[in-house]
């Protein structure tokens, strides 16, 4: 009971020095504020275009497979003179493996028609991307409509002229009208608006949002354009309960099959899956989180310096305090426990000042441009706990100093 008094007995000596000195309390704060700002902004800035980066990937589907004529895994060093005499992917391949794959839960073939103009009246939208499919892609990429329908397998292989378009495409041409059952004019032909995707943003990586893409039947599309002139691919999905490697070995040797590959040939295709996008995102941000780290301890090491410096300056000021203190009989520890705490307390409350920052940022960033900031709690808690580290190593030294002062010298320095 007598070591809880004295310890709440040095918390009040400590917290009244803290108000005594405002000005300089405040300049301490500051510091380790600043300091806490910094580590925790930069790596929420790594944690959300991680996050950003991860969503626009998940939109291509963790458990498909894009079989392509150029693979994903690019670089520097990209051998591309082994993939420029290779097939597109056409529709004799896309039939076969409709027919012949036992692991797949869907195949669909598509061809996306980049910067085009859609039209309704005087209103045009130009960018446009054009997305000729089969009725499958529905079940693959999991789409969501916020308005009206996806078109059916009948219009489908029909090569109905209808459409799904994008929510900007539709804020563009129909501002003030429902575009359900309205004709546009894209490609030379007039199409039917029968459904509109909800709106999704900007992807961060590759053009996968939904928002500036006019969807029609693969057909439709091989009546107004040639396909193979648009990198054709045939996406696969994995059965829930089938291993994607079970699905990609079956794919890979029904391909080989198709194309009439002999053992001893390399395949003419690639089988593009999203773990190889996550793999180099993965590497890139060991690199990133590397610098963030660096860059997060300098500023608490240049918080604690100042929080250390403050705490030589308290320790000489209160001097004659401290040796009237242990005249009267005071313990080191009472004394050492005294500037600790000061010290411990400036770097929590610091650290608390920086996190109501972070979140006052995310906060404004959410409400003015609609981004999601992502804080880490994790990452919270291990500031809040540096925060304390760095005010127990600051104040340790000028603490000790405080405390193996002579009582009657302590006394004499006033």
């Amino acid at each position: 009971m007598l070591f809880l008094k004295l310890i709440g007995e040095s918390f009040g000596f400590a917290f009244s020095a803290l108000r005594e000195n405002r000005t300089r309390t405040l300049l301490s704060l500051l510091g380790v504020t600043i300091g806490i700002l910094i580590i925790i902004g930069v790596f929420s800035a790594v944690d959300t275009l991680r996050a950003n980066l991860e969503s626009s990937v998940e939109k291509l589907g963790s458990k498909t497979i894009y079989v392509m004529k150029w693979p994903w895994d690019g670089g520097p060093d990209f051998p591309w003179w082994q993939y420029v005499n290779r097939p597109e992917p056409d529709l004799r391949d896309y039939e076969a493996l409709k027919e012949r794959m036992t692991t797949a839960e869907a195949v669909s073939f598509s061809i996306d028609i980049g910067n085009r103009t859609v039209q309704y009246f005087n209103n045009n939208v130009s960018g446009v991307t054009v997305t000729a499919t089969s009725h499958e892609l529905y079940d693959i990429r999991n789409l969501e409509i916020q308005d009206g329908r996806y078109f059916t397998e009948i219009e489908s292989s029909r090569g109905s002229t209808v459409a799904v378009i994008g929510a900007t495409i539709a804020e563009g041409l129909f501002p003030n009208a429902d575009p359900i059952g309205k004709e546009v004019s894209v490609l030379g032909r007039r199409i039917t608006v029968i459904g509109i995707f909800k709106k999704e943003g900007e992807g961060m990586i590759f053009d996968v949002s939904m928002d500036n893409v006019v969807m029609i039947p693969l057909n439709l599309g091989r009546n107004l354009v040639n396909i193979r002139r648009y990198s054709p691919a045939i996406m696969v999905s994995a059965r829930p309960a089938i291993a994607l490697e079970e699905t990609e070995s079956e794919l890979r040797g029904v391909m080989r099959s198709i194309h009439r590959l002999s053992p001893q040939q390399q395949d003419d295709f690639s089988l593009n899956k999203t773990t190889v996008i996550t793999a180099q995102l993965d590497s890139m941000f060991k690199v990133i989180n590397l610098a963030g780290g660096f860059i997060g301890i300098f500023s608490i090491l240049v918080g604690g310096f100042g929080i250390a410096n403050i705490m030589f300056v308290s320790v000489k000021e209160r001097t004659h305090i401290i040796g009237i203190q242990k005249s009267l009989g005071a313990k080191n520890y009472f004394i050492l426990s005294q500037f600790l705490i000061e010290a411990i307390a400036l770097c929590v409350i610091g650290g608390f000042m920086g996190l109501s920052i972070v979140y006052l940022l995310a906060f404004l960033v959410k409400l003015v441009f609609g981004l999601g900031i992502v804080v880490n709690l994790g990452m919270v808690m291990l500031t809040v706990l540096l925060s304390t580290l760095i005010g127990l190593v600051a104040g340790i030294v000028p603490a000790a100093m405080a405390a193996r002062l002579n009582p009657v010298e302590a006394i004499r320095s006033k």
